[in-house]
């Protein structure tokens, strides 16, 4: 089986409600989605949303990155290859990550097709459930609150809470949801580098004193602010994670040797793809760090993959934040993933066991 063409598709999915950080607002799911080709005519799909304030990628570098650089490695080349495959798209350009991660998203699609396998099993795993926590938007505390008893109501376990706009606000709203879900519910915060190192202390510290027992504090401060990351952790007693602080490898090795995160947070548009997520779960998990893995907002392609890498090293990866296809009013993808409120079930269907992408608009580029 060899590869033969590289098509691409716009893939809109309007959300249940605003999707709100400190980052941005978004109101549908937007992924570039690439169809691999292959010679005796299976596809092999990969997708990628714009994060242009995270890896700086936007949907016309995104196509563009695949067109110019790494789809022209790959004509030609056996999709049995596949360590070979995985390094031609490492080694194709600087950065670009989602790029590269929505290739090899297509190629392990394709590569478990070949071996009549699912991605799990051609990554020698075998945990075929998992539970996924939910995000509440940063809003009003009402609106939070609202939201969070919502998710209770539909059995989940964990609430992720995204704050850092105003971090005296912050407190309150950790606190009402806190004081609603004790008991029932695992809460986490997420600060999206919201707030300084000063703020993060204080507020974290506050949350503390007053009883409230956060699972982890995500990205407290600016992902470059490593200094900072180190002065929140030394200073609380909340577990710190690094989100957009790593990226790959090298930089969960870094944050883990310098003593600035003790969780890492996965994301195959941050690494790259598939390859590159083992490793970094593999250093942290040899480095004593904890894993867990997350998506960007984006479609049920990408964020599927990500439950097939979890699903292989669920030893090394053990709390799960993949909720963006639940975000969503309807999923247009059917494939051998799904996602039913807290819980994703995994098939044994090859590969990623596509059989359907609607909304999908298909675009005037190819490759090959």
């Amino acid at each position: 089986m060899k590869i033969r063409s590289i098509a691409f598709g716009m893939l809109r999915a309007p959300l249940h409600a605003p999707f709100k950080t400190a980052l941005r607002t978004v109101h549908q799911v937007e992924d570039v989605v690439l169809i691999v080709a292959s010679d005796d005519g299976r596809l092999g799909y990969g997708s990628a949303p714009a994060t242009p304030a995270i890896t700086g990628e936007t949907h016309e570098t995104i196509i563009e990155t695949v067109r110019r650089e790494i789809g022209p490695r790959l004509l030609g080349a056996s999709v049995e290859r596949l360590n070979e495959l995985t390094h031609a798209v490492q080694s194709s350009t600087a950065g670009n990550t989602s790029a590269k991660a929505a290739v090899e998203i297509a190629l392990y699609d394709l590569h478990g097709q070949l071996r009549d396998a699912p991605i799990y099993q051609l990554l020698g795993g075998g945990k075929t459930r998992l539970m996924t926590d939910m995000t509440i938007s940063v809003n009003d505390i009402a609106v939070m609150v609202e939201d969070a008893s919502r998710a209770l109501e539909q059995g989940f376990e964990a609430l992720k809470i995204k704050v850092g706009d105003d971090p005296a606000q912050d407190v309150e709203r950790i606190q009402a949801i806190y004081a609603l879900a004790q008991g029932r519910a695992r809460i986490r915060l997420d600060a999206n580098q919201g707030w300084t190192p000063e703020q993060a202390v204080r507020a974290i510290r506050s949350l503390e004193a007053e009883g409230v027992r956060l699972e982890w504090v995500e990205q407290p401060v600016g992902a470059k602010d490593l200094d900072g990351m180190r002065q929140v952790k030394a200073n609380v007693k909340t577990p710190v994670m690094a989100d957009e602080s790593v990226f790959g490898p090298r930089e969960a090795l870094n944050i883990i040797n310098s003593g600035a995160a003790d969780v890492i947070n996965i994301k195959l548009m941050k690494t790259g793809g598939i390859s590159n997520a083992i490793k970094v779960a593999d250093i942290s998990h040899v480095c004593g760090a904890r894993c867990l893995i997350g998506c960007m907002l984006e479609s049920s392609i990408g964020v599927a993959a990500a439950a097939h890498v979890a699903a292989a090293k669920s030893t090394e990866i053990t709390m799960i934040d993949l909720d963006a296809p639940v975000l969503c009013a309807e999923d247009p993808v059917r494939s051998g993933v799904s996602f039913d409120r807290a819980e994703i079930s995994i098939s044994d269907a090859p590969g990623l066991g596509i059989t359907e992408v609607g909304n999908l608009e298909m675009l005037d580029v190819r490759v090959g």
